[in-house]
């Protein structure tokens, strides 16, 4: 009886071990992939961010999918109509000059030393309202009536010479949108003779014309929207310039008118 009892004893003992040893590496297992699951979300969640395009590659494969012809048609305008504006910018800025510090000086020196000495100021002046003083004092000598008609004379070469090329940037304005409207009506069209060749309408048939009409017009419009901020500024600054030449003729004929009286 001892001895069956003994033996039921070792049998439960070696059962009950051989669980634990079963169980222990299934602990194990569930424990390491407990720990490893995390690690396995933050890499598969960080995955698409890696593969994420940038956006200069984005912008370039969507000029490739708008077409060569017409996308590059809309960049053409885009870079010749920047290169007048910032040329018209950097010229319209050193035309800029003080015009309240160009008259008080011209009229000391016209009070000191005579028109000599007052055109020998417009001459180390730059812009074009130191240009018309310079006109209207260099006919001082003959009278007033005609230093006027020269500085009006030479206020419109100058405001000619102010709105150079500005109209090339207006045109590029009108030319971009258009090239894309274009691309659109052309890719509508090439979307439809898709479908009529399939004799099916299909997504797939109607979706690459679809992207090509909305990718060019959008690229036209971009352009015109920045152009036409350029546009504005030139503008508006030329508007100032213009402001400035016809305030200092007033002042360079009533300086004259004075000086007549004084002599």
């Amino acid at each position: 009886m001892k001895r069956l009892f003994s033996i039921l004893a070792i049998a439960t003992v070696m059962a009950f071990g051989n669980i634990q040893a079963a169980t222990a590496p299934a602990q194990l297992t569930a424990n390491v992939q407990l720990l490893i699951a995390p690690i396995t979300t933050t890499i598969q969640d960080a995955e698409p961010a890696a593969v994420e395009e940038s956006f200069h590659q984005n912008l370039k494969k969507r000029f490739i999918e708008g077409g060569p012809s017409f996308m590059g048609i809309v960049l053409l305008c885009l870079i010749l109509g920047l290169a007048i504006a910032i040329e018209r910018i950097i010229f319209l800025n050193l035309s800029t000059t003080n015009s309240k510090k160009l008259q008080q000086n011209v009229e000391d020196a016209l009070n000191s030393g005579g028109v000599e000495a007052a055109k020998e100021v417009c001459r180390n002046t730059k812009g074009p309202v130191a240009s018309i003083y310079y006109q209207g004092l260099d006919r001082a000598d003959e009278s007033i009536d005609a230093a006027e008609k020269a500085v009006v004379a030479y206020g419109g070469v100058q405001m000619g010479q102010l709105e150079k090329n500005v109209s090339w940037v207006s045109l590029f304005i009108a030319l971009a949108p258009m090239l894309g409207f274009m691309g659109t009506v052309i890719g509508m069209i090439d979307a439809f003779d898709k479908i009529e060749a399939a004799g099916d309408m299909q997504p797939s048939l109607v979706a690459g014309g679809i992207k090509v009409a909305l990718l060019t017009t959008v690229f036209g419009l971009i352009v015109a929207i920045i152009l036409q901020v350029f546009y504005n500024y030139i503008i508006a600054k030329i508007d100032s310039i213009v402001n400035d030449m016809e305030d200092a003729s007033i002042t360079l004929i009533d300086m004259l008118v004075a000086y007549k009286n004084k002599k």
